[in-house]
């Protein structure tokens, strides 16, 4: 029995960590405002980055580091903090981030992901001087590492994000830009090292030497440091100042035309949303549907519906009148959608292990009077909900809210 006992007391003692990790997860997630304390949560952490890069611009300014340097000492103290405390938070609930992992993997993999890198360098070189003292100065450096935590603004920001789909979207085009480019930088090198060397053999030492010359002639930096000074070199200089203009323009021509498509893309998107007039929906039937070994014909569809498709299988049919539907069966149907009609108020809520409904029965929820729940999905299937049903994580809730001024008497 005492077996038993510790057993069940480790099982309780593991689903209440879960769940508290869970919260943390969705309070630390960018985007996540379910709950109060996400909402707060998310704007504290703006603020305190917007304050954090204000204070380190500010105190390069001899006038504001002359009279409000404490000030500004004290808001990266304090925001600096916060970062290392958003960090952890972040760690203790990495399993969130990645689910298929066990928790100490998750953690590792946040550790040593991109993000967690830029977390990690947004704190720690604020506290290195510390225990290091002569590294100071190059500790100082990192601070550019929490410019990068405003990329987690994307989330709110859906324009933002079109930025990093067309780099991800045109990566291999993009690496192939750029490894032309590397290639015609060390040729560039080599030939002018070849040219230029007996001329200049202390600025033009080895076939490497050439490469800040290539760099700044390819890139069109221009800088001006080094330069040819043979006849031969200067028309190779020409040559090589032509291929870097065409060079410049291929990655730049690249990320353009992703631009134009990615926002072509939502043109689209949003003109078919706007002009179709169709709703597409896909049942399955089951054994003991009234549908099931019918006729459509027979199954009285409202005439402004339609069933375009059916998958029995692996084999698509286009369904006629005397088509017999059967159980399995995958109906793709489609409504005409009707314009005056007041639509309906619907919301989808996905519960997750914190939330606060886990583990509720439905008629033991704290909802509105005007609210009504009028379906569950669970694992891909549709239930009808009781008042005895336990709604469960992973679940998807469907909810009609009605407004005051649409409530009859």
């Amino acid at each position: 029995m005492t077996v038993t006992g510790d057993h069940r007391s480790g099982k309780s003692s593991n689903g209440n960590l879960n769940r508290v990790r869970a919260k943390v997860f969705n309070m630390v997630s960018t985007g996540v405002i379910d709950e109060p304390i996400n909402r707060f949560y998310d704007i504290l952490s703006i603020v305190a980055l917007l304050l954090n890069l204000f204070s380190a611009f500010a105190i390069t300014f001899d006038y504001l580091e002359e009279h409000y340097k404490w000030l500004l000492l004290a808001i990266e103290s304090v925001t600096v903090f916060f970062f290392a405390i958003d960090y952890f938070l972040r760690l203790f609930s990495a399993n969130g981030l990645y689910p298929e992992l066990s928790v100490g993997k998750a953690e590792l993999k946040y550790v040593l992901s991109f993000a967690g890198i830029i977390d990690l360098l947004s704190f720690l070189p604020y506290y290195l001087p510390i225990f290091f003292p002569a590294g100071g100065a190059v500790f100082r450096l990192f601070r550019v590492a929490r410019i990068l935590r405003l990329f987690r603004i994307n989330s709110y920001y859906d324009q933002l994000n079109v930025i990093t789909e067309v780099i991800v979207s045109k990566k291999q085009q993009l690496m192939a830009s750029v490894f032309i480019i590397l290639i015609l930088m060390m040729a560039s090198s080599l030939c002018m090292y070849s040219v230029e060397h007996t001329a200049q053999p202390d600025v033009f030492q080895n076939a490497f030497s050439g490469i800040w010359w290539a760099t700044s002639t390819l890139l069109t930096v221009g800088y001006g440091d080094i330069y040819p000074m043979t006849t031969l070199g200067k028309l190779l200089g020409i040559v090589i100042s032509f291929l870097g203009v065409g060079m410049v323009a291929i990655p730049t021509g690249i990320i353009s035309a992703g631009f134009v498509e990615q926002y072509q893309k939502l043109k689209t998107l949003g003109q078919y949303a706007e002009e179709e007039n169709l709703h597409f929906i896909r049942i399955r039937l089951k054994n003991n549907d009234k549908w099931a070994d019918k006729k459509i014909a027979d199954i009285g569809i409202p005439h402004d519906a339609l069933i375009v498709a059916l998958q029995r299988g692996d084999e698509t049919v286009i369904p006629r009148g005397d088509t017999i539907l059967k159980a399995d069966d995958i109906l793709v149907m489609c409504a005409e959608k009707v314009k005056d009609i007041q639509p309906i108020d619907l919301k989808e809520i996905t519960i997750g292990e914190g939330h606060s409904w886990n583990g509720v029965a439905i008629r033991n929820l704290d909802i509105s009077r005007q609210s009504y729940i009028f379906m569950i999905r669970r694992r891909g299937r549709a239930i009808i909900p009781k008042g005895n049903l336990v709604i469960k994580a992973g679940d998807i809730v469907l909810i009609y809210e009605k407004h005051p001024s649409k409530v009859s008497f």
